[in-house]
């Protein structure tokens, strides 16, 4: 399915990226935006961020604008929720949600959270991420961390070895508070890749990963 809505451009392709916090969907799906962007000139990206703060918003706003390279056109959103409280303040992150279905076009992909990923944040998103959009392909990326809740996803996205390079690069040069974090490391990022190209027989060795938990087939 993923692979129809890539196919021959019939009208512009509306990419809807959704993130917890201001790093997250480049590491959950950079790779394969990054790699959409090469092959297609007709995308336009919604880009949300829900947890931010001053500091962080600046490299939020570097790392869209890297990762968003060759796009059509890009609508840029960073909320200033708490990090690590989202499911604290339900009412306003649901009517956030609810502004967002009707203020951008209807996307054809959405890349949101792993529903079982262990961070709270995470989860809050996902949940309301199926809760709002029910007529979408909605495929859910995964964010290695120390909790140790990386599962067995069943859609692969294979990607050059030059597009994992320059995710990884790109992620060093927009996000240098994180530099100093034993995870947030180049072996980490490419590791990843590399089993999940290893599981997915990527052409070129290496993929990223994605949780689809419902998809509608037509013939």
């Amino acid at each position: 399915m993923l692979n129809s809505v890539l196919g021959e451009a019939q009208s512009p392709l509306h990419i809807l990226c959704l993130g917890a916090h201001c790093d997250d969907i480049e590491i959950g799906c950079g790779g394969t935006l990054l790699q959409i962007l090469t092959e297609r000139i007709d995308v336009h990206l919604t880009w949300v961020v829900f947890a931010s703060n001053p500091a962080r918003r600046q490299e939020a706003e570097t790392g869209a604008r890297l990762f968003s390279e060759g796009a059509d056109s890009l609508e840029l959103r960073i909320h200033d929720f708490r990090d690590g409280f989202l499911p604290t303040e339900p009412e306003r992150l649901k009517e956030t949600f609810e502004h967002l279905k009707h203020d951008i076009p209807q996307p054809d992909i959405i890349f949101t959270h792993y529903r079982h990923d262990l961070h709270q944040d995470h989860r809050a998103v996902s949940d309301l991420t199926w809760n709002t959009f029910r007529n979408q392909l909605i495929l859910e990326y995964e964010i290695p961390k120390w909790d140790g809740d990386m599962g067995q996803p069943n859609a692969f996205f294979p990607i050059s070895r030059a597009t994992g390079e320059a995710k990884i690069r790109f992620l060093h040069e927009a996000y240098t508070s994180q530099a100093a974090k034993a995870w947030f490391s180049q072996d980490l990022f490419w590791s990843l890749m590399r089993i999940r190209g290893m599981e997915s027989n990527a052409a070129d060795t290496i993929a990223e990963a994605f949780y689809s938990r419902k998809m509608v087939l037509s013939v």
